[in-house]
C-alpha cells in the first residue's frame, strides 16, 4: 500500500518502509527493529536510506548504541501512526463486507452519550431483522474531536450536545438529558432539595477534560459569577468521577440519567441542579443526509426516534 502526499517534493511512501522506520524509532536500534520484522539490518538500512531520500530529509542520528529520530524524524513517525490507524480501518471494513456484513456505520460519541443511552439505542437497532447485516464501530471522543472528525471524514455520524459548534454540519435531534449535583454522604450540600450553581463553587469538584462540551460550559457559566471552578481531580468519564466523589474528595456535576445508576451502591446524594441548561439536548450530526449509506441512514432514523418531544 503506497500514499501519496500530492506534492512535487514527495514521492509516494509505502506502509512498509514507514512500519520499519516506527518499529526503529520505538526500538531505537536496527538490529532489533530487525529481529522484529526477521530482516538482516542492511535490508533495514537501505529502507531507510530511500525513506530519507524520498522525503528529502534526514530522519534518524546514528548513535554509538542505536538510533534517535530528528525533529523531521518525530513528525514523520506522528504522521507514519495516523497512517497506521487509517489503515488498520479499512483493513477492518474492508474485512466486514468480506465476511458478508452489507453495512458498517463509524460512530463519534460524547462521553454524555455513551455513558447513558446511546449503546442501549444502537443494539436495539442491531437487534431488529433487516438489520443483522450492519456493523456499527463506537469510538468516544470530547464534542470539538466529535464535529472535526465528521467534517474531515473520519466517521460517518456524531452524536454529541446541541451547544456544540456544528459549522456546516447536518444534524437530527436525539435525546436529553439532565445534569445534578453528586455528593458524599454527609456532605453540607447533601441536605438540600436543590442547588445554584453558584452555590457549589465553594467546594472541589472532580471535573471532565477541560476541552469536553460540559467541561467548557461550566468554565463559562462561573465566569460569569465571577468565580473559578475548582478541579481538584481530573477524570475521562462519569464512572471515574462517582468513584472520587465516593473517596470524599470532592463532588461532581454530572447527568442524572449516569448518577442514578450508582448512588445507591456507592452511598452517593444526588441534588437537583437549578439552572436553565441543567437540561441538555443531544444531537446526531452528518455532512450531508442524502450521502450517508443506506445503513447510517437507517441509523440516524432509528436514533432521531428516540428524541423526546
Amino acid at each position: 500500500m503506497t500514499f501519496h502526499f500530492g506534492t512535487s517534493s514527495l514521492r509516494d511512501l509505502d506502509l512498509t518502509s514507514l512500519r520499519l522506520f516506527a518499529s526503529v524509532c520505538e526500538t531505537g536500534n536496527i538490529a532489533r527493529a530487525g529481529d522484529k520484522a526477521s530482516l538482516v539490518p542492511s535490508a533495514i538500512s537501505k529502507r531507510l536510506a530511500q525513506l530519507e531520500d524520498t522525503v528529502g530529509t534526514q530522519l534518524l542520528v546514528r548513535k554509538r548504541h542505536g538510533v534517535i529520530p530528528t525533529a523531521a524524524g518525530h513528525t514523520l513517525l506522528e504522521h507514519a501512526r495516523t497512517i497506521f490507524d487509517s489503515a488498520a480501518r479499512i483493513e477492518r471494513d474492508m474485512e466486514a463486507y468480506a465476511s458478508g456484513v452489507r453495512g458498517q456505520v463509524r460512530i463519534l460519541a460524547s462521553v454524555s452519550a455513551m455513558s447513558e443511552s446511546l449503546a442501549d439505542d444502537v443494539a436495539a437497532f442491531l437487534q431488529m431483522p433487516g438489520h443483522r447485516n450492519i456493523q456499527v464501530d463506537m469510538e468516544e471522543r470530547v464534542s470539538p474531536e466529535i464535529v472535526r472528525g465528521i467534517r474531515d471524514g473520519a466517521a460517518s455520524l456524531g452524536v454529541c450536545w446541541d451547544a456544540a459548534d456544528l459549522g456546516s454540519l447536518q444534524s437530527r435531534g436525539y435525546r436529553s438529558d439532565h445534569l445534578c449535583m453528586v455528593v458524599p454522604e454527609g456532605h453540607p450540600l447533601a441536605s438540600r432539595k436543590s442547588l445554584r450553581f453558584a452555590q457549589t463553587l465553594d467546594y472541589e469538584h472532580v471535573s471532565l477534560p477541560v476541552n469536553s462540551a460540559v467541561q467548557v460550559m461550566l468554565q463559562r457559566a462561573a465566569a460569569q459569577l465571577g468565580r473559578t471552578l475548582n478541579q481538584r481531580v481530573v477524570v475521562s468519564n462519569f464512572e471515574a468521577a462517582l468513584r472520587v466523589v465516593r473517596a470524599g474528595l470532592a463532588i461532581s456535576l454530572v447527568p442524572f440519567e449516569v448518577a442514578e445508576i450508582y448512588a445507591m451502591a456507592y452511598g452517593l446524594t444526588i441534588v437537583p441542579l437549578a439552572e436553565p441548561w441543567a437540561e441538555r439536548r443531544f444531537i446526531i450530526c452528518f455532512r450531508d443526509a442524502q450521502a450517508l449509506s443506506p445503513a447510517a441512514q437507517l441509523l440516524v432514523e432509528h436514533l432521531a426516534g428516540r428524541s423526546h418531544p
